[in-house]
């Protein structure tokens, strides 16, 4: 910090003005706290704000460990600074509408489980199981990569719920694209998870496809009652 002259440094600026007068880079700084050789913290943490591509700070959510050592002026003690601090900005969104969460309101989950899925670069499903007294038990990743109703199996999706003895289950997945329009796959999928609930008396809620800030809920859709 101290290649940066008093007034601009974000420590002072902060202490004066307070944390929401700082941009996203001197946010940055104060957390990367030094900068490499020839460049001040400023400098570096607008490089890896560039480097983050058009989503400017959104982004820092997709860089692993392993990408940001390759930045010059990363090494691993700030790549796990910065790997934590993304994770716990995580958890404080998560936390801050787990008051709200609604297993009965598409919305409720979409946001609750938004910041989980919405960053991630492929597509994640995940099998949320609810009791009888519709609270969460718990929740599973059941695939990474392409969500294909002729690679996931009724059996993987329901094992953990017999196990847990949930009574019904919301499916949620993630298109990294953004747009959460469901697929005629999506829609297979979502067919034959209610198919394969019916059965063995597990009931299927709802699927939520999450896309970027937005979501689509297949029930909503009135995908889930047309057979």
């Amino acid at each position: 910090m101290k290649k940066i002259p008093d007034m601009e440094r974000p420590y002072e600026k902060c202490q004066k003005f307070g944390a929401s007068a700082l941009s996203d880079a001197e946010l940055l700084a104060v957390v990367l706290r030094t900068g490499s050789h020839g460049e001040n913290v400023i400098g570096l943490a607008q490089r890896i704000l560039y480097r983050s591509g058009e989503d400017g700070i959104l982004g820092l959510h997709r860089f692993s460990m392993e990408q940001l050592v390759k930045i010059r002026g990363i090494g691993k003690v700030k790549a796990i600074q910065l790997i934590c601090i993304l994770e716990l900005a995580r958890r404080l969104s998560k936390a801050s509408v787990s008051e709200s969460l609604s297993f009965t309101s598409p919305a409720s989950i979409a946001e609750y489980y938004m910041e989980d899925l919405r960053h991630e670069s492929q597509e994640v499903m995940k099998l949320i199981m609810i009791n009888s007294k519709g609270r969460l038990i718990s929740e599973t990743e059941i695939s990474k990569g392409t969500v294909n109703a002729s690679l996931i199996t009724p059996r993987e999706i329901f094992i953990e719920a017999l196990l847990r003895q949930a009574v019904a289950v919301v499916a949620m997945h993630n298109h990294p694209s953004g747009d959460p329009t469901p697929s005629s796959e999506d829609i297979l999928l979502t067919k034959r998870i209610k198919e394969a609930g019916s059965i063995i008396g597990v009931e299927l809620l709802d699927h939520i496809i999450i896309g970027n800030n937005c979501y689509v809920s297949l029930r909503e859709k009135g995908i889930l009652e047309k057979g």
